[in-house]
Formats: structure tokens, sequence, C-alpha cells
């Protein structure tokens, strides 16, 4: 859901923020393109390690009234839109459907079953604090979704290297 609420906030993104948070992206993919190398083991370790790192870091400050994963699903939903909406205009759908579908069939999955996962923690930790919930019920909750995190880590390797060796060539 929260995700989708992201989605709609970017698909309704009024015009005018395209050409002022456009020059912030280019300059951020122009950074990135100077690290990662198309058809490059180091660009699949590079995506792996920054996908894998910001659901981590979410799920270990979960805790904190859930923020982290909340503004994570909101901003990521916000991020597709909008940057979606702006492929169509300049390019067309076929276009964004053969950069977004390859990897993203994996990468989205992931990181809505990782995020889910951080807000299940957070909650539950929340609960045991304000709530004086029996402490007991932690521990099997944490394990649950710890195994949620492997599951949605898993998803991002697959994801990773089809978005390094298969999405360039359908771009090209």
């Amino acid at each position: 859901m929260l995700f989708g609420i992201g989605l709609i906030f970017g698909l309704a993104a009024p015009p005018s923020i395209a050409s002022f948070v456009s020059e912030d992206i280019n300059a951020a993919l122009k950074e990135i393109s100077s690290i990662v190398v198309p058809f490059s083991v180091l660009t699949v370790i590079f995506i792996f390690i920054k996908n894998a790192s910001a659901l981590l870091i979410s799920f270990a400050f979960s805790p904190i009234f859930c923020l982290l994963p909340i503004l994570a699903l909101i901003l990521n939903g916000w991020v597709i839109a909008f940057v979606s909406n702006a492929v169509i205009q300049e390019e067309s759908l076929s276009f964004l459907l053969a950069g977004l579908l390859p990897h993203g069939i994996f990468e989205l999955p992931a990181f809505i079953i990782g995020e889910a996962a951080a807000l299940s923690f957070g909650a539950m930790v929340i609960l045991a604090l304000f709530k004086r919930i029996d402490g007991s019920l932690l521990l099997p909750r944490l394990k649950q979704n710890l195994r949620y995190l492997m599951i949605a880590l898993a998803l991002l390797l697959p994801a990773a290297i089809i978005e390094t060796y298969v999405t360039l060539l359908l771009l090209i």
C-alpha cells in the first residue's frame, strides 16, 4: 500500500518538478556511470551491495517508529513513477518496459518483501517497548522476519545480474 501511494504521488507530480529534479538525477547518474561499467562483474557486485545495504539499513533502523521502511517504500514508489513518466514522454512505453521489467521482476518483490519484514520487525519491537507485550514473542518474530529478509536479499542477486547483463542489451 505504501509503495502504491508513492506511485500515485509520482504520477501526479507536476511537470514543473521534472526540470528541478532532472538536474539532480542527471548529476547522480553521471557520478554512478563513472563507477559502474556495463557488462562487468564489479557492476553486479556494486548494484547488489547498494540494494542489499539499503534493505539492511532499513531493517536495522525499523524499530525507530518504522520511519525508514515507510519512507523507503513511499519514496521508491514515487521515484519509479516519476522517472517512468519522464521516460515514456522522452522515449516510449516499450523502452521503459525494457529497462524495468527484466530486473524489476526480481528487484521489486525483493524490495517490498524486505521492507515488509522491516516494518513487521520494527512494529514488534515498538509494541514490545511501549505496550509491554510478552518479550518471548520478539525472538520468533525476529527469526521469521530475518528469513523474509534473506529471501529478499537472495532475489537481489539475480536482479543485479539481469540489470547488468540483460537490461543493457535491451536498451541498446
